[in-house]
């Protein structure tokens, strides 16, 4: 949801290319509306250790705002397998960046955080430290790079496939959704919780670091300021709860942690992220890496329902893409920067872990977070909260990455009559 200015506050240079350079932003609605996302071929990647492999694709669009028509987009996403050169670890990552200089800043964390990553040879002995050190090492080096982070900064979701194991780093209020197979239903399992105010934790942590916690309207005064309840974010999404400082119009800032924003950071908006271990099985059919841009309208349940609905992800990517921007167009008169990224795990017959009902499910593992203050626990709501750690015994097969492409019939997205322009920018 980024700073209380929005997202178009200038116009910037666009921003570079991703580490998959077979991805950039779609560039264009084709003949008769259909996407040009479905003309490209789909990444495939094999893990080894296990003996699945990876179908995924990517999409980015920029935002529409008719007050900037030349805006870029200031998401930015970063897709690298083989990390370490490792065939059994691979990297997804969406940065949604926010204020003047939020598209340098997504770009720079987007390069540096996975290059931390890369670089450290704690990670896979101990990933839940190594990815805590990666964002607190950005950040520092966001701080002290050229670019001016004082009100700008990008959120980060990211996904690491560690053999069967997903670890999952959230700092800001992007997402990513697990599909978990139910019968013949798909039942999405958030993999991050939204750091917002909405959440009363983190909502009291800022306060206790100075944060003014407000909605534009209270701190305008046009409602009271003491009744600090919002409901939540669907019913009031349009004017959220914001950080303030005390004698001041600003940041306000509608994520309690982030990546960059050195004056947030002042009341408490902090980079650390919550890390979590899941453990996969059989019945986790995919997984979603994607920018708050598609999540504004669309429940993760209703993101989950439209990839199982497709078999082809370039197509789950063009129909939630599609469906998004529609719905902002809807309630809004703009849009929001969208990125998407759908991974489908194909193959994995592994037994899995069992849930302590019997069941098979998903198996997390909170990771412990140390923000300064204390070090306190991520309770995700997913069920079972058993996870056995596994430390798998990688083979010494060679790296396996392909290109695949299918006959099918694609997705169509249908830009609003009011937009019908290109989509550009880059990722």
């Amino acid at each position: 949801m980024g700073c209380v200015h929005g997202k178009c506050c200038s116009r910037y240079p666009r921003s570079s290319d991703t580490d998959s350079g077979h991805f950039r932003e779609a560039g264009q609605y084709g003949v008769y509306g259909k996407h040009i996302l479905t003309e490209r071929a789909l990444e495939f990647v094999h893990v080894p250790s296990h003996d699945f492999h990876l179908e995924y694709c990517v999409l980015t669009q920029r935002g529409y705002y008719p007050d900037s028509p030349d805006k870029e987009n200031q998401d930015s996403f970063c897709i690298r397998t083989q990390i370490q050169g490792n065939p059994n670890l691979h990297f997804f990552g969406v940065f949604d960046g926010h204020g003047q200089f939020g598209t340098q800043c997504s770009n720079f964390v987007k390069d540096r955080l996975v290059e931390i990553l890369s670089n450290d040879p704690t990670l896979l002995e101990d990933p839940e430290k190594a990815y805590n050190s990666a964002f607190l090492a950005t950040n520092s080096e966001l701080h002290s790079n050229q670019i001016d982070d004082s009100m700008s900064g990008t959120t980060a979701i990211t996904v690491l496939v560690y053999g069967d194991t997903l670890i999952v780093a959230n700092a800001g209020d992007s997402r990513a959704v697990l599909a978990v197979k139910d019968g013949t239903r798909f039942v999405a399992k958030d993999l991050s919780r939204d750091q917002t105010p909405f959440r009363k934790d983190e909502c009291e942590r800022v306060k206790l670091c100075g944060a003014r916690v407000l909605s534009v309207d209270q701190v305008e005064g046009l409602k009271d300021p003491n009744i600090q309840t919002w409901g939540d974010e669907e019913t009031e999404g349009g004017d959220p709860p914001r950080l303030w400082v005390q004698n001041g119009m600003y940041p306000g800032t509608a994520f309690t942690r982030s990546i960059g924003d050195s004056t947030a950071e002042k009341i408490g908006v902090v980079a650390v992220p919550e890390v979590i271990l899941v453990q996969l099985t059989p019945d986790h059919p995919f997984f979603v890496v994607a920018s708050d841009g598609v999540f504004e309208f669309l429940s993760s349940q209703a993101v989950v329902d439209m990839v199982a609905s497709y078999q082809d992800p370039r197509d789950a990517c063009a129909a939630i893409a599609g469906e998004s921007y529609k719905l902002w167009l809807e309630h809004e008169n703009r849009t929001d920067d969208i990125t998407i990224i759908v991974v489908h795990i194909k193959d994995l017959s592994n037994l899995g872990a069992i849930a302590s009902d019997g069941t098979s499910g998903i198996n997390i593992r909170p990771a412990m977070l140390r923000t300064g203050k204390g070090t306190s626990e991520i309770s995700i709501n997913t069920g079972s909260e058993v996870y056995r750690s596994v430390r798998s015994h990688f083979s010494d097969m060679q790296p396996s990455q392909q290109l695949i492409s299918m006959d099918r019939s694609p997705a169509i997205i249908f830009p609003s009559p009011i937009h019908p322009r290109e989509m550009t920018g880059n990722g």
